[in-house]
């Protein structure tokens, strides 16, 4: 156990944001360096419970009491074995994740939960200044090679545990660098990408290989990747993303979040000076309360938007946990992001009806009608349709599956009715040789999820080319079976 009293001596403490007029106008993560003296304090309000529900919150099931006494201790070295002993790439998910462990914490039960989000996050960032992340080569090859479709979260986790088994394993992306949404989906300010590039230098020591700028289905078709790999592993992600079908959707001005957000990331690292979409002096709105409309408002008032409104169907959750949520789940509450602090104007139980013309195809503004949810149906309020005025529209409403693609008619694996790829227990296709992981096959979720479900098909594949396998799997076929 860390400092016996600590939940009770120590408040909980997050690092301090960076100001907000002086974060807006860079692109660089929003907070404030953290001492690592103030960091240990914090660790030592872990009480290394008998049974640790945080294990449970985390879908990796992070040994948060051992780091967090290991840190409390001073014993860096040994916290981040401990760390990458269940989680690849701690960098990512101390930046992204939203903690189920928190809200699973026992120390939440009536007080506030350990910081266990920023204990994960700096005891990676110490590893890496003090060198203590180096490659893993494998002591021999296998001779079975690998093909990993999709560089996001859960493809590069796969790669990297079936490289460190000794297959040899190619990456392919259809962009032009390595890193799908962590790269092109998530802002410089929440991530900034030289955190994604020293994680992809350490892969490619070890033996990883990667093709960014392949269209596979297209130029490297799905019977061509069949007969050059042992094995093939999806993990293409849910990008097929929800669209708005009402009038005047064709209009210029109305754009999905993932158009826009790509440009966002491009302009904060100098790619480009002026993106084609680019909403400096512009009225913005985004529908949708979620993350990516979030990701939208923190790049639009980085850009310089004159206004951004945000929408969300919902009502306004509660500040506190709800009776229906209650400890150890993950509860749904009114929260505020580093981005809703700089500029949050949020509106709830409203829904679009029209996007509104100047009368030359360009969009002018939206009209919203305020709404009721009755039978678990939202009904519109009579005489509460207003306009917003608005030169750009963002959606920001979710995915609902991996694109319908050629590569997957060419591999003929089998689509459930929500548009995700049918794999068994074991994350195999119906295809034999063809597994699948992640948002591809489970639907959209966390960055948690897709590093648990790359690390699960590894063990996966590694069982499937071997007859048997050392790797890990946080996700085992039982209960994988039970989540089916």
């Amino acid at each position: 156990m860390a400092d016996p009293k600590g939940f009770i001596t120590t408040p909980r403490e997050t690092p301090v944001r960076r100001p907000v007029d002086v974060r807006i106008q860079d692109w660089r993560e929003v907070y404030e360096p953290q001492s690592f003296e103030h960091l240990q304090k914090q660790a030592g309000r872990c009480m290394d419970c008998g049974i640790p529900f945080c294990h449970s919150g985390c879908p990796l099931g992070n040994l948060i009491p051992e780091w967090n006494d290991l840190i409390w201790r001073g014993d860096t070295h040994e916290a981040i074995n401990r760390l990458h002993a269940t989680n690849n790439f701690p960098e990512f998910t101390g930046r992204l994740c939203p903690a189920p462990c928190e809200t699973a914490c026992v120390v939440g039960i009536n007080r506030e939960a350990v910081t266990i989000k920023q204990v994960e996050l700096r005891t990676i960032e110490e590893a890496f200044a003090m060198g203590d992340v180096k490659p893993l080569i494998p002591d021999r090859l296998s001779g079975k090679t690998i093909a990993v479709i999709g560089s996001g979260p859960a493809g590069l986790a796969a790669a990297q545990q079936l490289t460190r088994a000794g297959h040899t394993v190619a990456v392919y992306e259809r962009a032009d660098k390595i890193g799908g949404l962590l790269r092109y989906g998530i802002p410089e300010f929440k991530m900034e990408k030289h955190i994604l590039d020293r994680r992809l230098e350490q892969m490619e020591k070890e033996g990883t290989r990667f093709r960014p700028n392949v269209d596979v289905g297209g130029e490297l078709t799905g019977s061509a990747l069949r007969k050059k790999y042992d094995a093939v592993v999806l993990a293409i992600g849910a990008t097929q993303w929800r669209d708005l079908p009402i009038p005047g959707r064709d209009l210029i001005g109305v754009y999905q979040a993932m158009e826009f957000l790509p440009w966002g990331n491009q302009q904060a690292l100098g790619e480009v000076e002026i993106p084609p979409i680019n909403v400096a002096g512009k009225h913005v709105v985004i529908l949708g309360g979620g993350d990516t409309g979030a990701d939208c408002l923190g790049t639009s008032t980085r850009q310089g938007a004159a206004s951004v409104t945000q929408l969300e169907i919902m009502p306004r959750p509660s500040e506190e946990r709800p009776a229906w949520q209650p400890w150890p789940t993950y509860p749904m509450i009114y929260r505020v992001s580093s981005a809703h602090e700089e500029k949050d104007n949020r509106i709830f139980s409203v829904s679009t009806e029209e996007f509104l013309s100047d009368g030359n195809g360009n969009l002018r503004a939206i009209k919203i009608v305020e709404t009721t949810l009755v039978n678990g149906k939202f009904e519109p309020v009579a005489g509460s349709e207003k306009e917003i005025k608005a030169d750009f529209v963002f959606l920001a409403m979710g995915f609902t599956g991996p694109e319908q693609s050629p590569l997957l008619t060419q591999l003929e694996v089998a689509i459930d009715d929500r548009g995700n790829i049918i794999r068994d227990a074991n994350f195999a296709a119906n295809e034999d040789g063809v597994f699948v992981a992640g948002d591809a096959g489970r639907g959209q979720s966390l960055i948690v999820w897709a590093i648990a479900e790359g690390r699960s098909v590894a063990s996966a594949v590694d069982r499937y080319l071997t007859g048997d396998t050392q790797l890990p799997s946080p996700i085992e076929p039982t209960t994988r079976q039970l989540m089916v």
